[in-house]
């Protein structure tokens, strides 16, 4: 069973990033608004789990500055869904084909 929500320190944890980051990019990025109970405690939903991974990956992959991530966000967001997805599937192929010569090598 998948999650709704998820806690500061699992999606810190998911992402690689500090907790401080993840608050200081609500400040930063309006877009991003996890619920918080009654204490206050963050609780962040699938939105904004897409929304951090591509904060991630402009700020980690295209080295973008905050500004520029903000101004991608609001300008081109399809873009960078479509441009971070394309990563992700390059990604998972090369893995792929290092399993597959890790294989052949070991013959």
């Amino acid at each position: 069973m998948e999650k709704i929500y998820y806690s500061i320190s699992e999606v810190a944890e998911m992402f690689q990033i500090n907790q401080s980051n993840l608050r200081f990019w609500e400040k930063e990025f309006k877009q991003l608004k996890p619920r918080r109970n009654e204490k206050g405690t963050r609780f962040y939903s699938k939105d904004d789990l897409q929304l951090i991974k591509q904060i991630v990956f402009l700020v980690n992959d295209q080295k973008l500055t905050l500004e520029g991530v903000r101004k991608k966000l609001s300008d081109k967001k399809d873009v960078v869904a479509k441009q971070q997805e394309i990563k992700e599937r390059l990604t998972t192929v090369r893995e792929e084909l290092k399993s597959m010569i890790a294989l052949i090598d070991k013959k």
